[in-house]
């Protein structure tokens, strides 16, 4: 292949990135479990910022501390 059209190539497949690009952003393709509630996703994000309250370190431990909080 020539180096001008080995770059001419390189340069379709870039355009062609940005398209794909583009048409994913417009069309928006949806989750296939559906879109979440903005409040449900504020909320994870918030949660996942804390500091956990509980500590998993093998099997059933985490279930046992979650017995004890009851």
């Amino acid at each position: 292949m020539s180096h001008s059209l080995a770059k001419r190539v390189d340069d379709l497949s870039r355009e062609v990135a940005t398209l794909r690009a583009l048409v994913i952003s417009v069309v928006r393709l949806s989750d296939p479990e559906g879109r979440y509630k903005p409040n449900f996703a504020k909320a994870v994000l918030k949660a996942a910022k804390e500091t956990p309250t509980l500590e998993y370190t093998g099997k059933g431990s985490l279930l046992n501390q979650l017995k004890q909080l009851k």
